[in-house]
């Protein structure tokens, strides 16, 4: 388990020394605090029978409440061994998640195999997904529904594939009650999944919060998009989605977006589009044509870097048949910023394929 203890601006820096302090003093007293951790006494009856939820000790009660940090060695001996007994529960239920080209991580949140994941690592609806456990299993699932506003996106693994047994699964918690300054713990599968390395665990901070957008100092790196983000009680509290303007500004998906919003992802509907992650081709056309006919390839856009041409008939984008510019319009809108699409066109009257990764608009 690798954990990263860090405060931001947002919380304050005299909560920095603070922290760098009490590892000092942990560093000294190696010997005390591993015999400590591996005392199971304190935390007995911490697990529940199902999911994550890990009962919180009665001495870090304000910690997990308001986001305060120790004041002893014996609540920081307490509040690692909160981490640690978390972050174990936390792995097992954190996925990777292999999509065509791309891949993600995700959170199995029931029995069932439901698993919540970030918009864009799902593409759209009704595609084929390999879903990869902490042992490194490999297990099929299909996409389900995206809701692009807010980067919330929803697959299910097929079933039959666990002997009837259940999934290891999260316990969902409300993002509704979040405060500033909340100790919080991230997992995920940085730069994809690795079996010698196993998932990554990381602890932060919560820096802001709006109903939309959660923002932490839990550090996030390309492969965590779609990762889980727990509280210090082990539920659920929301799930990755990209780093922000700044190193220490990573946006996760408060969960209650998921739960508001629960049966249309599970029906598979597909809506909205993220503020700033437009999908762009960068072609212009006559929607009021039969055909999808380029018209004019825009300088330095995606189509044209792909090998687009003016005159060009876009006949199959991706796996949608395109019957006129109306249709290609729409399988774009259905796509993600830097997807890697194959294209069918008719240049001169013969068929030719291209690549083209798409680009992003306001």
């Amino acid at each position: 388990m690798q954990i990263y203890l860090r405060t931001t601006y947002h919380i304050g820096k005299h909560h920095c020394l603070v922290i760098t302090v009490f590892c000092i003093l942990l560093s000294l007293l190696s010997g005390g605090l591993s015999a400590w951790a591996q005392d199971d006494s304190v935390f007995e009856s911490a697990k529940s029978d199902s999911g994550t939820k890990t009962a919180v000790p009665s001495e870090l009660q304000g910690i997990f409440t308001s986001g305060k940090v120790p004041k002893s060695i014996v609540q920081l001996q307490l509040l690692e061994g909160q981490f640690a007994r978390v972050s174990e529960a936390a792995v097992a239920c954190t996925v990777s998640i292999r999509i065509g080209q791309s891949q993600g991580c995700g959170v199995i949140i029931d029995g069932d195999g439901t698993v919540l994941t970030a918009a864009h690592v799902v593409l759209r609806p009704g595609k084929k997904a390999t879903v990869i456990l902490s042992n490194g299993r490999k297990l099929a699932a299909k996409t389900l529904g995206l809701n692009k506003n807010v980067d919330a996106g929803m697959l299910k693994i097929d079933p039959g594939q666990n002997d009837g047994k259940e999934w290891p699964h999260a316990t969902m918690g409300t993002s509704g009650k979040l405060a500033t300054g909340m100790w919080c713990i991230a997992t995920g599968h940085p730069s994809g999944f690795d079996q010698e390395r196993g998932a990554v665990t990381r602890v932060g901070r919560i820096a802001r919060v709006d109903r939309s957008v959660l923002t932490t100092d839990c550090a996030l790196i390309g492969g965590d998009s779609g990762g889980p983000l727990f509280d210090l009680s082990g539920r659920l509290i929301a799930i990755h989605s990209r780093i922000g303007n700044d190193v220490e500004e990573n946006l996760h998906i408060p969960i209650d977006n998921y739960t508001n919003s629960w049966e249309r992802l599970e029906a598979g509907e597909f809506w909205g589009s993220l503020p700033g992650f437009r999908p762009v081709l960068g072609v212009q056309g006559n929607s009021q044509k039969p055909d999808a006919v380029i018209e004019e390839v825009r300088p330095d856009s995606a189509a044209m870097q792909a090998g687009f041409k003016a005159g060009d008939t876009v006949k199959v984008f991706g796996e949608r048949t395109i019957t006129d510019f109306q249709s290609l319009k729409k399988a774009v809108s259905e796509t993600m910023p830097g997807e890697n699409v194959r294209v069918r066109v008719d240049r001169e009257g013969k068929p030719l394929f291209l690549r083209v990764v798409i680009g992003r608009g306001d």
